[in-house]
């Protein structure tokens, strides 16, 4: 749960749907992440996570996981005018597609280390660039979410908004984006689900710090 942004994402969505199922949470730390992956092969040809097994079709993408879940609520995840709903799903494909570009060394399982590093001049320009958005956004859709209502889009950038957060970024400018940004971190859902993320040993990344591997291993 501190290293799979993707199954977050899935989780939040088909929670806010209301469908209910059963978690197997499955360990991707290396070594044993090979060994479950392949394991999860048998059942999903991409041998990845999330999976969700319906009992009649194993659907293998989060955002198809996502989009499952707002079927199953006849719509209520995502915007009625069709314009507006194609741009929620821009949104959500934009962080599918690319994203994690943005400050990619700073990844989701960095959000969970008890020190961090600060922004490289590459990486707040890269902040900037995001929240600008997002204040734009919120200013056209009269928030208090991305569009108005909560929808794909908010459950999309949760794991980004918590790894960009928690790195200590300045949201001063963008008044919008930091009240959005308040109220999505205390979403119930997301505080359920970080609750318990929290509470596990962190997975350390050697590209976090400049230079590469930690100078010594971290205490557990």
């Amino acid at each position: 749960m501190n290293a799979s942004s993707w199954a977050m994402r899935a989780w939040l969505a088909l929670r806010a749907a209301g469908y209910e199922f059963d978690e197997e949470l499955v360990d991707i730390r290396k070594p044993q992440r090979f060994g479950n992956l392949a394991r999860i092969g048998k059942l999903s040809p991409a041998a990845s996570v999330p999976v969700l097994d319906t009992g009649r079709t194993v659907i293998y993408d989060s955002i198809a996981i996502m989009e499952f879940a707002n079927d199953v609520c006849n719509g209520a995840l995502l915007p009625t005018d069709a314009e507006a709903r194609a741009h929620a799903r821009s949104v959500a494909a934009w962080q599918h597609a690319g994203l994690s570009s943005i400050c990619h060394r700073i990844s989701f399982e960095s959000a969970f280390y008890p020190v961090k590093r600060a922004f490289s001049p590459t990486e707040r320009a890269g902040c900037e660039r995001l929240f600008s958005h997002y204040e734009a956004l919120l200013a056209r859709y009269s928030g208090p979410f991305l569009f108005g209502a909560i929808s794909l889009a908010d459950f999309m950038h949760v794991p980004t908004v918590i790894r960009l957060c928690r790195h200590g970024a300045d949201l001063t400018r963008w008044p919008r984006a930091r009240s959005w940004t308040d109220t999505l971190l205390h979403h119930t859902l997301v505080v359920e689900w970080m609750r318990e993320a929290d509470t596990l040993a962190p997975v350390w990344l050697e590209d976090y710090l400049p230079g590469g591997a930690w100078p010594a291993a971290p205490a557990a």
